[in-house]
C-alpha cells in the first residue's frame, strides 16, 4: 500500500502528502525543530500556502526594552540542544512516518468509528480486529497494538477527555496524562521514535491552542528525565491552524537560542504545570505539619513535688505533643514498606494458629481481614486488569452468564456448576472474568441463580478461594445481593455453605435459599428469563422422578400434569 518516496521528490516540507497519499516518509525527511532555522532559505515547490518560506520562522520578537528586565529571572524551560534534537514538526498524517510508533486518537471503546480519519483505512482490517479484542481503554489511558500495513512498528491508542471550562484542570490534567502514558508505551515497548497527532478532538470541545500547551510541555518534561530512551518525537499536525499554533508555541518550551529562552520567559503561561507537566492547584496540596524536635535526653533528676497548678501544665504540654503524633496522621505517612511488613506478619500469625477451617478441608480461611479503602484498590486493580484483556476463552465455558430478571426485576447473573471444570480453568482469569461480568450488576440489588445439577461429580474450589474472590467483588456486592437461589442443592453442598457462613461471611451466605425443583424456582425467577442448559433439566427428572410435571423435550417448557 505504501511506497517510499525518494528525496529528491520528497522536498516539499520534508514529506508533505501528495495526491495519492500512498507513500512513506522516513525520519530524516522531517524537519528536525533544532535546525529548522538554518533551512529557511531552502525554497520548495507547491508550498502550502499556510506554511512561510522558511520551515518555522520565529514567532518570537524580542523587545528591547524588556531584555534588561528578563536577565536576571531563570527560565522554566531553558535551552537544551539534546532534547531539541529529538524534537519535529511535520504537517501531514502519522501513519505515513517511518517511525517506531504513531499515536491514534480513539475513544472509550476504540471503535474504528471514532479514531483517527483515515488510520484504520491504511492499516487494513487487523487493526480493527485487535482493537475490538482489547476490552476498551479509560480516559488518559493508552494502549498498544500492531501497526499492520502501516510503516509503523506499533500503534498507541489513547483517549483524551471531554472538555468543560467549569472542570478545565481535570481535563487539562487527564490529556497531559494521554501524552505521558503514550510516551511510557513508547518505552515499554523498546521503541524509541514516535509520530504523536494532535490528541484532541472537535467533538470533544478541547480548544486547540490550551491543548497544544498541554501537549508541549508534557513532552518536554518527559523528555527531560527519558531523553536518553527516546530518539525522536514528531508533532504531527494535519491543519494550517495547528500548524501556525504548533510554530508559535514550540519556541517557548524549546528555546534554540538564549535569545528565544529569554523572549518565552515573559510569554510563558503563569500556571506551567509540575515536573509532569500536568495543572498544579494549591488548595489541593497536602501540607504536612513538621513534627517537634526530639530533645537530647538529660540525667535523671530527683523527684520534684510540683504544686497542682504545674500538674496541669505538664498534662496539658502532654496532650499538645499527641496531637503531633495522631495515630491516624501516622498511618497515613507510615513507610509503604514498613505497613507491607506488618500486614504480613498478621497474616503469618493468623496462619500458624489453630485454624479449623483448613482442619476440616474447607481451605485456609487464615489472613487478616481487608478494611473498606483495602477491598476498594483490590477491586479497581482486577477490574482494569480484565478490562484490558480477552477473556473469551472463560466466556465461552458458560460457567458465569447473565439471565434475564427475577419476578421483583432484579437482574439475574446465573452460575453453572457443572461447568466448573476445575482441572482444566485458569482460576486467576475466571476471576478477572467473574469481576467483569458482574461490576454492571453489583451497583444495585441483583440475584445469583446457581445450579448444582450434576455439579458434585466435579472438583470444586475450597472455600479460602470463595473468600479471596468475595473480598475481590467488594462490600457493594454485599450490600446489594438479595438472594442466592441454589437448585439441588446436596448434603455436601449445604454443610460447605454452613461452613461459609461460620468462617467466610455470615452476612452474604444467610442470602441462600435452597430449591429442589425447577417448578420452585420458577416462582423467584420466571422460565423465560433463563437460560437453562439441557441436563439440568434431565437432571430434575431423575432427582424429582418426573412426578408433579412434565418436560417439553423441545422447548425445555415445564408444565403440571393434568
Amino acid at each position: 500500500m505504501y511506497r517510499t518516496v525518494a528525496t529528491a521528490t520528497t522536498s516539499t516540507r520534508g514529506g508533505s502528502p501528495t495526491d495519492s497519499g500512498d507513500y512513506v516518509v522516513s525520519l530524516d525527511q522531517v524537519p528536525r525543530w533544532s535546525n529548522a532555522e538554518h533551512r529557511s532559505s531552502l525554497e520548495y515547490d507547491n508550498e502550502d500556502p499556510s506554511f512561510s518560506n522558511s520551515y518555522f520562522p520565529d514567532p518570537l520578537t524580542s523587545q528591547s526594552g524588556a531584555e534588561s528586565g528578563l536577565n536576571a529571572i531563570v527560565s522554566r524551560f531553558p535551552v537544551d540542544h539534546e532534547i531539541n534534537s529529538k524534537i519535529y514538526l511535520w504537517r501531514g498524517n502519522p501513519w505515513n512516518l517511518e517511525v517506531d510508533a504513531v499515536v491514534n486518537s480513539t475513544n472509550e471503546n476504540m471503535d474504528e468509528a471514532h479514531c483517527s480519519p483515515g488510520l484504520h483505512a491504511a492499516a487494513g482490517p487487523g487493526l480493527a480486529e485487535e482493537c475490538a479484542a482489547l476490552g476498551g481503554c479509560r480516559t488518559g489511558m493508552a494502549k498498544v497494538t500492531k501497526a499492520y500495513d502501516l510503516p509503523a512498528r506499533r500503534v498507541i491508542h489513547t483517549v483524551g477527555p471531554k472538555y468543560a471550562v467549569k472542570y478545565h484542570t481535570a481535563a487539562e490534567n487527564a490529556l497531559s496524562h494521554c501524552y505521558r502514558s503514550c510516551l511510557e508505551l513508547l518505552i515499554e515497548n523498546g521503541l524509541q521514535s514516535i509520530a504523536m497527532g494532535c490528541i484532541y478532538t472537535e467533538a470533544k470541545n478541547y480548544p486547540r491552542e490550551p491543548a497544544a500547551h498541554v501537549a508541549i510541555r508534557t513532552v518536554r518534561r518527559f523528555l527531560e528525565k527519558q531523553k536518553d530512551k527516546i530518539a525522536a518525537v514528531v508533532f504531527c499536525t494535519t491543519t494550517s491552524t495547528d500548524t501556525e499554533i504548533y510554530k508559535r508555541l514550540l519556541p517557548l518550551y524549546f528555546p534554540r537560542d538564549r535569545l528565544e529562552e529569554e523572549v518565552a520567559i515573559s510569554k510563558l503561561p503563569a500556571d506551567v504545570g509540575d515536573e509532569n507537566g500536568e495543572t498544579i492547584i494549591d488548595e489541593r496540596k497536602i501540607r504536612i505539619k513538621p513534627l517537634p524536635k526530639k530533645a537530647i535526653p538529660k540525667p535523671p533528676k530527683a523527684p520534684v513535688d510540683l504544686p497542682v497548678s504545674d500538674v496541669g501544665l505538664v498534662r496539658r504540654n502532654s496532650a499538645h505533643l499527641d496531637s503531633y503524633l495522631d495515630p491516624a496522621f501516622m498511618s497515613l505517612i507510615k513507610d509503604p514498606d514498613q505497613r507491607r511488613k506488618e500486614q504480613w506478619e498478621k497474616t503469618a500469625q493468623a496462619q500458624s494458629g489453630w485454624n479449623c477451617a483448613k482442619m476440616l478441608g474447607f481451605g485456609d480461611l487464615g489472613g487478616p481481614p481487608l478494611s473498606a479503602a483495602e477491598e476498594y484498590s483490590l477491586h479497581s486493580r482486577y477490574l482494569a486488569k480484565a478490562n484490558s484483556l480477552n477473556l473469551s476463552e472463560i466466556a465461552e465455558m458458560k460457567i458465569v452468564y447473565r439471565g434475564g430478571v427475577d419476578s421483583e426485576g432484579r437482574p439475574v447473573m446465573v452460575v453453572v456448576g457443572a461447568h466448573f471444570l476445575l482441572r482444566c480453568l485458569d482460576l486467576d482469569r475466571f476471576v478477572l472474568y467473574v469481576v467483569k461480568e458482574f461490576e454492571p450488576i453489583i451497583q444495585k440489588p441483583y440475584t445469583i441463580v446457581y445450579f448444582h445439577s450434576a455439579a458434585s461429580l466435579q472438583l470444586q474450589p475450597d472455600l479460602g478461594w470463595m473468600r479471596r474472590v468475595q473480598q475481590i467483588l467488594g462490600r457493594k456486592h454485599q450490600r446489594n445481593l438479595h438472594a442466592i437461589y441454589v437448585l439441588h442443592p446436596t448434603f455436601g453442598l449445604k454443610a460447605a455453605i454452613f461452613a461459609m457462613q461460620l468462617f467466610v461471611d455470615n452476612v452474604v451466605w444467610k442470602k441462600v435459599v435452597y430449591v429442589d425443583r425447577l417448578l420452585q424456582l420458577f416462582r423467584y425467577v420466571p422460565r423465560e428469563q433463563l437460560t437453562i442448559p439441557d441436563f439440568v433439566f434431565q437432571h430434575d427428572l431423575e432427582v424429582n422422578g418426573g412426578k408433579g410435571l412434565i418436560v417439553d423435550p423441545r422447548t425445555k417448557y415445564v408444565y403440571h400434569r393434568p
